[in-house]
């Protein structure tokens, strides 16, 4: 890949993202360019990257790359439009935008910097730093199909990603966006299990982060319905059956939809 990427904010999801860039070989260091206005920030980044060029400022990364990521919070996104702003309509519209800012829709951006601002708005998760992301994207109206292929490439080399409609990315958000606290309360909770059964506090947390790990790995890589696995492990009048009949009961499924659906709904109501 020869395109030019570049990085507003050099924060860990921008580290993330940009080492598994280069690591894939999609990407040489030499062509990624990234600003922050941290030194502390921007010296991690050229260290977990490998590499890079540290611009002097937000126009210079737009200068020399095809395509931006915005990796700042939304409450700083204010600032870098009006930097963005700063620069000719012309500039902007040869250039590929990617946020991965929550809450801030397309819509945004295509009106602060111009309507026809070619965008995509990117949903990941933090397991994005250790290549295990789960992302959601969509693309705006001015994003073509190549622009849409290009972040998917780039995203998959950290993960899985799906293109979505931009109204599904509350969705996502609520899904593998907070999903992942979800999952660790999982584990510190089975854990306490283990210890109160009688197993040191190590092996109990080893134990059980390395069971759901395995479990997720046996869903994606049968492609078996979840249901469908559990029931080749639960034998009749067995130990399963009977700590199933007890998650049943005190409304594990159930939680974790109201989980999402909550996570869901505050994502939607920030970004009104």
């Amino acid at each position: 890949m020869t395109r030019k990427i570049g990085f507003i904010g050099m924060g860990q999801m921008a580290s993330a993202l940009a080492a598994g860039f280069v690591r894939s070989g999609k990407l040489a260091p030499n062509n990624l360019f990234a600003y922050d206005i941290s030194p502390d920030a921007a010296a991690r980044f050229v260290e977990t990257v490998g590499g890079g060029d540290v611009c002097s400022s937000i126009s210079d990364v737009v200068l020399q790359a095809d395509t931006v990521f915005l990796c700042v919070k939304p409450q700083q996104m204010g600032a870098v439009v009006a930097a963005l702003g700063e620069l000719g309509q012309s500039e902007l519209a040869a250039k590929l935008f990617v946020t991965i800012a929550a809450g801030l829709p397309i819509a945004y951006f295509q009106g602060a910097l111009g309507g026809s601002l070619r965008v995509v708005r990117v949903m990941p998760n933090t397991p994005c730093l250790v290549g295990e992301a789960a992302s959601g994207f969509s693309r705006g109206e001015f994003a073509a199909d190549s622009d849409a292929l290009l972040v998917k490439e780039l995203l998959e080399t950290v993960g899985v990603a799906f293109e979505l409609p931009e109204k599904l990315l509350d969705a996502v958000t609520g899904l593998s966006g907070s999903g992942p606290a979800f999952v660790y309360m999982m584990i510190e909770a089975l854990a306490d299990g283990g210890v109160k059964a009688g197993l040191p506090r190590a092996a109990a947390l080893s134990l059980a982060a390395q069971t759901l790990k395995g479990g997720a790995e046996m869903v994606l890589r049968t492609g078996e319905h979840p249901g469908a696995l559990k029931d080749k492990v639960t034998s009749p009048a067995g130990t399963t059956i009977a700590g199933v009949a007890e998650l049943e009961n005190r409304g594990l499924r159930g939680a974790l939809i109201a989980a999402v659906e909550a996570a869901a709904r505050r994502s939607a109501e920030l970004g009104r």
